[in-house]
C-alpha cells in the first residue's frame, strides 16, 4: 500500500500523526544499504562514507578510534571520508545524529566489484566440483555482497542487499547456483596470497550487453558512441533533452486532441493518436545505462581497489567497436567512483560454436578485447584452453578466478616474479619462405601444453591470398612458421576461429593470446 492510499483510510488527526512520523523517520541519519555489519572497507585509501540526515544536521562518524564530522546539505545528503587504514578488524562503525547507527564486525581489507553477464553470474553450485568447493568455503574473512537485479532510467541510491561472511551456507545462497564462482575463486586466491580480508561485490546479470552497465559519463568519452550517449540523455527524465522531447510530444497530443474533438463534432474519423516516443519509455535490461543506474550506482562512491569483468558473449559480433565500449565502461566507472586508478581486469570469452556463424567473427572480437588492454591499469585473462565449444558456460571457473588474481597480484599488488600472462605477440620477421615470431610474456619458456605439434597457426600466401595451415616450431623464445606450398608468406594468423583451442602456451601453464600479423587473406 502506498502512503497516499494509506492516508485515505485514516482520520484527520491520524493523518497528521502519520505525516509527522514519516517526516521524523526521513530526518533520521541513514546509510546506504551497501554499508552493513560484516562488510569490508578498502584499506590504504581514504574511506568514503555517505548517507542522509536532516538538512543542516551534523553527523558524527567513528571507526577504529578515528572520528569525522559531516553536515547534511539542503537536500539532507552528507558525505565524508575517514583516513586510510591498514588491514584489520573486526571494528564497530558508529554513525550518530538525532539517532545512532551501529554496524558490527567491520573488516578493513581489499574490496573488488565483480560484474558482467552469465559467466560472472554463474554460481559456485553450477561450476566445477561444486559439492566439494561449497563444503570447503569456510573463509570468515572473505565477505560477500550480492546486488539484486534492478533496471532504472535514473541512478538509484539504494539496493536491497547486505554483506555476509563467506561460509558453505552463504556461498550457496541465491543467485544462479549461489555466489559468483569467478568472483569467489578470484577473491579466495587474493585472500590466500595477501593474508588480508577481501570483500567481493557481485553485480551481474546473464545475457546482458556491456552498454547497460555503462554510465553516460563513459559514453561521453568516446566519439564513436555519441549516438548511445544521446539516447541515454533522452531516457533520463531529469535531462533537458528528455524534457524537450516530452514537451514536443505533449504539444502534438494537444493538437491531436483538438483535431479529434473537431472530428467528433463533425462525425468524422478521428486521426491516429501520436505514439509515445520509444526513447522516453522505461528502460529494459538491454538498454544503455539501465543496469548501471540500478545495480552499480547504489555503490557509488564506495572506495574499492578495482573491478573484474566477465562479459562479451552478447556483444561478440561487433568487432573492434567493443574496444570503444570497453573504454567507455572503464572511463565511466572511474569517473563516477572518482578513482582514476581503479584496476580493471577482464576475461576474454572462451571458444564456442555460435551456430553457423562465420568462424572468424569471434576471432575479431577477441582482437577487440585484446585491444582494450591499451587502457591503463587493465589486463585480460585468456581462456582458449579451459572452454567448451559446445557450452557457452565453461565450468572451470577456479582457473578463471586464479588467472584474474594473477593479474591483480602482479600489477595491482606488485608481487614480483608472478607470471600473469601467456605469450603475447611482439613482432614478425620474414626470412625467405619462413616467418619468425617473437613474444612477450614467455615466462619460463614457450611450450606445447600437450606435447603435440603446435596447432592453429596459419600462413597467408601472398601469391594466392589464402590462409594455409602452417607447421610451427618453437626455437628458443620464438616460433618459426613454414608451409610447404607457400613461397611468398606475407602474414599469419593464430587461433583465428571460434573453435580454436590451441596448445601453444608458456611453461607456466598460461595460453597464448590469439592474434594475426602482416597481411590478411584476400
Amino acid at each position: 500500500m502506498t502512503i497516499s492510499n494509506h492516508y485515505r483510510t485514516l482520520g484527520p488527526l491520524a493523518v497528521i500523526s502519520a505525516l509527522l512520523l514519516v517526516e521524523t523517520s526521513l530526518a533520521e541519519v541513514r546509510l546506504p544499504e551497501v554499508f552493513s555489519s560484516a562488510m569490508v572497507l578498502q584499506q590504504q585509501k581514504p574511506i568514503t562514507l555517505w548517507g542522509w540526515a536532516n538538512p543542516g544536521e551534523t553527523v558524527t562518524i567513528e571507526l577504529a578510534g578515528k572520528k569525522q564530522l559531516a553536515t547534511a546539505n539542503t537536500h539532507g545528503e552528507w558525505r565524508t571520508s575517514l583516513p586510510a587504514m591498514t588491514a584489520g578488524g573486526p571494528f564497530t562503525l558508529n554513525v550518530a545524529a538525532s539517532n545512532q547507527i551501529k554496524l558490527d564486525d567491520i573488516l578493513i581489507g581489499e574490496v573488488w566489484l565483480c560484474s558482467g553477464q552469465s559467466n560472472m553470474e554463474m554460481g559456485v553450485g553450477m561450476a566445477l566440483n561444486a559439492k566439494e568447493e561449497i563444503a570447503a568455503a569456510n573463509y570468515p574473512k572473505i565477505r560477500l555482497l550480492s546486488i539484486p537485479r534492478v533496471v532504472s532510467n535514473v541512478p538509484q541510491p539504494h539496493t536491497n542487499a547486505s554483506w555476509k561472511a563467506c561460509s558453505p551456507e552463504t556461498i550457496a545462497e541465491a543467485g544462479w547456483g549461489g555466489f559468483s564462482a569467478t568472483a569467489y575463486y578470484f577473491g579466495r586466491a587474493l585472500h590466500q596470497s595477501l593474508k588480508v580480508p577481501v570483500g567481493l561485490i557481485n553485480s551481474s546479470w546473464g545475457g546482458t550487453r556491456i552498454e547497460p552497465w555503462t554510465p553516460p559519463e563513459g559514453f561521453a568519452t568516446e566519439p564513436a558512441l555519441k549516438a548511445i550517449y544521446d539516447g541515454s540523455q533522452l531516457a533520463d527524465p531529469r535531462t533537458p533533452q528528455h524534457q524537450q522531447r516530452l514537451a514536443d510530444y505533449l504539444t502534438s497530443i494537444d493538437a491531436w486532441s483538438a483535431a479529434a474533438r473537431s472530428a467528433m463534432t463533425k462525425q468524422e474519423l478521428v486521426p491516429t493518436m501520436p505514439a509515445y516516443p520509444k526513447e522516453l519509455a522505461n528502460l529494459t535490461e538491454s538498454k544503455p545505462v539501465a543496469l548501471y543506474n540500478g545495480m552499480i550506482n547504489p555503490l557509488v562512491p564506495m572506495t574499492m581497489r578495482g573491478c573484474i569483468w566477465y562479459q562479451g558473449e552478447a556483444n561478440h559480433t561487433e568487432g573492434m567497436l567493443y574496444a570503444d565500449k570497453t573504454r567507455a565502461l572503464v572511463n565511466g566507472w572511474r569517473k563516477t567512483f572518482q578513482q582514476d586508478d581503479l584496476a580493471y581486469y577482464y576475461v576474454q570469452i572462451a571458444p564456442y560454436q555460435y551456430g553457423d556463424e562465420d568462424a572468424t567473427i569471434l576471432a575479431k572480437f577477441w582482437e577487440a578485447q585484446a585491444a582494450a588492454m591499451t587502457i591503463p591499469n587493465t589486463g585480460m585473462v585468456v581462456t582458449t584452453d579451459i572452454g567448451n565449444v559446445t557450452d557457452i558456460h565453461p565450468t572451470n571457473k577456479q582457473e578463471v578466478g586464479r588467472r584474474l588474481a594473477l593479474w591483480a597480484l602482479a600489477k595491482t599488488y606488485h608481487k614480483t616474479n608472478t607470471v600473469f600472462s601467456g605469450p603475447v605477440f611482439k613482432s614478425m620477421a620474414t626470412s625467405g619462405k619462413q616467418l619468425r615470431l617473437t613474444f612477450d610474456h614467455v615466462g619460463g619458456g614457450l611450450v606445447s601444453r600437450d606435447g603435440k605439434p603446435l596447432n592453429w597457426f596459419e600462413i597467408i600466401d601472398g601469391d594466392t591470398g589464402t590462409a594455409v595451415p602452417a607447421t610451427a616450431t618453437i626455437d628458443g623464445n620464438t616460433v618459426v612458421l613454414t608451409a610447404a606450398t607457400v613461397n611468398n608468406p606475407v602474414g599469419m594468423r593464430f587461433a583465428w576461429s571460434k573453435l580454436a583451442e590451441p596448445n601453444f602456451s608458456n611453461k607456466d601453464g598460461l595460453p597464448a593470446l590469439p592474434f594475426r600479423a602482416g597481411k590478411n587473406p584476400t
